[in-house]
């Protein structure tokens, strides 16, 4: 006969961690650096914490509030004190380094260039934030951040608040194109085949293509991105919101 198995009391197994939503989301992004965003479901985050998809909607309502918590716990990565490199250059040789610290500009672009890479170094998340609405402490930092360098041009307070919304959005989907393309193997192919198109326009109908082709497609990716930025930053703090006329009311 075989031998009888006592039974195992379900006291004296190992309890469980209680969930929490830190817990959940923590657990949501190892998924994601490991397999990849789709694969951050309720049903996949269930299974890991060993428990039933009804239980996580108690801290986390669906799948889009949970990739906005993904995407809010690696805006931590961001470097919010990130100096433009140009700018520390110049404090390396200046006598005085205040000087290049008050260069809001130079470091909102390296704030903002900060969060672009983070997004690059996810492709899929990157796509995601275009519609995903983070609302934890690391977004509340990098929009208290950006609107305090952006304030410091003395612009209209209603013109840096809409000019945070304009560069974030523009850095997202900067981030998004650009890291799709990085991973994309036909990427290459797609803008070969672009610039082949430009190039071999008819001159006769299309004036305006041939008489910029030289600098149509010219420019890296950094000077791109720097020179959008400008205009970005130039466009917010000499564009009045509308409804608020010229009249000059400054954060600071």
């Amino acid at each position: 006969m075989a031998a009888r198995r006592d039974p195992i009391s379900r006291r004296e197994r190992p309890a469980k961690p209680a969930l929490s939503r830190g817990w959940i989301v923590d657990t949501a992004v190892a998924i994601m650096r490991a397999e990849g965003l789709e694969k951050v479901t309720m049903r996949r985050l269930a299974k890991e914490l060993d428990t039933g998809p009804a239980s996580l909607y108690v801290y986390v309502a669906n799948t889009a509030e949970l990739h906005a918590a993904v995407l809010d716990a690696l805006l931590g990565e961001v470097d919010l004190d990130a100096a433009d490199a140009a700018d520390a250059a110049d404090a390396a040789d200046a006598a005085d380094a205040a000087d290049a610290a008050g260069d809001w500009r130079g470091q909102l672009r390296a704030v903002l260039t900060s969060y672009t890479l983070v997004l690059f170094a996810h492709p899929q998340l990157a796509r995601s934030a275009l519609v995903a609405r983070p609302s934890g402490q690391n977004y509340l930092r990098l929009v208290e951040r950006v609107l305090g360098l952006l304030a410091r041009s003395g612009a209209p307070r209603a013109q840096v608040a809409w000019g945070v919304d304009m560069l974030l959005q523009h850095a997202t989907a900067t981030a998004a194109e650009h890291s799709t393309q990085e991973h994309d193997p036909t990427s290459d192919d797609d803008w070969n085949a672009t610039v082949r198109a430009l190039r071999e326009a008819d001159g006769t109908t299309h004036p305006a293509i041939a008489s910029h082709l030289t600098v149509l497609t010219s420019g890296s990716v950094q000077d791109r991105m720097g020179w959008f930025f400008d205009v970005l930053v130039n466009g917010i703090t000499g564009t009045p919101v509308p409804g608020t006329g010229d009249r000059v009311d400054a954060v600071g």
